[in-house]
C-alpha cells in the first residue's frame, strides 16, 4: 500500500503527458505549420490530432495487456523479437523523443530572448537551451514526486494561459468586426501543403507516448494509462484549435510565417501591447521548462528499459542514474547543433517510421496477445503513409540535409556492433 502512495495518480500522468504535449509543439511549430499549409494552418493540427487519436488505440490497448516502464520498447520487443528491428525502432522512438526535448530547449531560449529583440542569435538560443536540459536533469535527479507535483502544477498554469490568451484573441477579433478569416489570403488550398503541416503538427500530439512508459510507476496502469492517453490528447487538441484560430484570425499565415518561431508572441502583441507579449513569453518558459522536466523523466525511463533488454549501450557500471545523464546529454549535443527547423523535421521523421513499426507489429504479430479491432491499426499505418510521403517529398526540395541525417540516424541502430548490448 506504501509503495503504491509512491506511484504516480491519474491527475499525475495526465499531467506529464499534457506536459510533453503543451510545450515547443504550439509555441515553436505555428510559424513553420503555416508556412506548409497556408491558411489552413489549424485544419493541420486538427488533422494531426486525427493521426495521433487513431496512432493511441494501439498504445491503449497494449498498455491495458501489458503496462511497464518500457511501453513501447517492450511492445516492439513483443512484436519482433529481442533483435535488431525491435532494437532499431525502439531508438527510433527514444531518438525522437529526445529531439522532441532539443525542440522545448530551442523554444524555451528563443520566448526567453524574444522581449530582448535577440530570439534568432546563433549563440544566446542554444546555450538557454542548453542550461534548460541541465536544470530539468538536476531536478529529475530529486525523484518522481518532485516531478509529478511541479507537472501538476505547471500543467494548469500553461493550460489556462494559453486558453485564456487564445480566447481573449478570439473576442478581441469578434469585437473589431473584422472576422476571424480577415486577414486570409485567400489562396486555394494546398493539399499537399497541408499534408506535411500536418505531419509536423503530429510532433505537437506525440508525447502521449511518453504516457506508455509510465506503466510501472503509475496507480492502477491497466486502467489509468489508457485514461491519461485519451484526456492528454483531448486537452492538447482543444488547446491547439483555440490558439491556431486564433494566431489565424490576428495574423494570418502570412504573419505567422514571418514570425516563425515566436508565432504566439507576436499575434499577442497586437491585442495586448507589450504586456501581453510579456505573458506570452512567461507562458511559454513555464510550458518547455516543465515539458523537458516530464519528457527527461519519461524518456530516461524507456532508455532504461533499453538497456535491460541489451537494447541500448550502457556507460561503466559506476556511473549513477546513466538513463537520465545519457538522454540528458545526446538532447544537449542535438539543441546545440540543429536549429527549430531542422529538430522538428528529423523528430517527425522518425516518430512516424517508427510508429508504422508499432502498428504493423500489433496487427500482425501481436493480434493473439492483445485484443485489438485490426482497421484502427491499419487505418493509423494508411494516415501516418499519408502524411509522411508528402512531407519527406516537400523537405527533398527545400531541406534535403535534414532528410539525409534523418537517414543517418535511422540506419545507424543496425549497424552498431553485438558488443554494445544489442543482441
Amino acid at each position: 500500500m506504501m509503495a503504491d502512495k509512491k506511484k504516480l495518480t491519474l491527475a499525475g500522468s495526465v499531467s506529464l503527458g499534457a506536459g510533453v504535449m503543451v510545450g515547443a509543439g504550439i509555441f515553436a511549430l505555428v510559424g513553420q505549420v503555416a508556412g506548409l499549409a497556408g491558411d489552413w494552418f489549424p485544419v493541420a493540427f486538427l488533422g494531426g490530432a486525427i493521426v495521433a487519436g487513431v496512432s493511441s488505440y494501439a498504445y491503449v490497448r497494449y498498455s491495458s495487456v501489458n503496462p511497464s516502464s518500457g511501453g513501447i520498447a517492450m511492445l516492439l520487443k513483443d512484436a519482433y523479437g529481442p533483435g535488431v528491428a525491435a532494437g532499431s525502432f525502439s531508438l527510433f522512438m527514444y531518438v525522437s523523443m529526445v529531439v522532441a526535448e532539443s525542440l522545448l530547449a530551442r523554444t524555451f531560449g528563443t520566448y526567453l530572448l524574444t522581449p530582448f529583440g535577440l530570439q534568432g542569435s546563433v549563440v544566446l538560443v542554444p546555450l538557454l537551451g542548453v542550461l534548460a536540459i541541465a536544470a530539468a536533469a538536476i531536478v529529475n535527479l530529486v525523484g518522481n514526486r518532485l516531478v509529478e507535483g511541479s507537472a501538476t502544477v505547471t500543467a494548469i498554469i500553461k493550460v489556462v494561459g494559453i486558453a485564456v490568451l487564445a480566447i481573449a484573441g478570439l473576442i478581441g477579433t469578434a469585437a473589431s468586426g473584422d472576422g476571424l478569416f480577415a486577414n486570409a489570403s485567400g489562396q486555394p488550398a494546398d493539399l499537399v501543403g497541408v499534408l506535411a503541416g500536418t505531419t509536423l503538427c503530429v510532433l505537437a500530439y506525440k508525447g502521449f507516448t511518453t504516457i506508455t512508459n509510465q506503466g510501472g510507476d503509475i496507480r492502477d496502469p491497466k486502467k489509468n494509462v489508457g485514461r491519461s492517453i485519451m484526456i492528454s490528447i483531448a486537452i492538447c487538441t482543444v488547446l491547439y484549435l483555440l490558439i491556431t484560430v486564433s494566431v489565424a484570425s490576428s495574423l494570418g499565415a502570412e504573419g505567422a510565417v514571418k514570425a516563425r518561431d515566436f508565432a504566439l508572441a507576436q499575434a499577442a502583441e497586437p491585442l495586448f501591447g507589450a504586456w501581453g507579449v510579456g505573458l506570452t513569453v512567461a507562458i511559454a518558459v513555464v510550458a518547455t521548462l516543465s515539458g523537458l522536466l516530464a519528457s527527461l523523466y519519461s524518456v530516461s525511463r524507456l532508455y532504461a528499459m533499453l538497456q535491460d533488454m541489451r537494447q541500448a549501450p550502457s556507460l561503466p557500471a559506476r556511473i549513477p542514474h546513466q538513463p537520465l545523464l545519457i538522454t540528458a546529454g545526446l538532447a544537449i549535443v542535438v539543441t546545440a547543433f540543429l536549429d527549430l527547423t531542422q529538430i522538428a523535421s528529423m523528430g517527425a521523421i522518425l516518430y512516424l517510421s517508427m510508429d508504422i513499426a508499432v502498428q504493423w507489429g500489433l496487427v500482425r504479430r501481436l493480434r493473439d496477445k492483445v485484443p485489438t479491432r485490426r482497421w484502427v491499426p491499419m487505418l493509423a499505418i494508411l494516415l501516418d503513409v499519408v502524411v509522411l510521403v508528402p512531407f519527406i517529398a516537400v523537405k527533398v526540395q527545400s531541406d534535403v540535409v535534414t532528410i539525409v541525417v534523418a537517414l543517418a540516424v535511422a540506419a545507424s541502430p543496425s549497424s552498431l556492433p553485438r558488443s554494445s548490448g544489442y543482441v
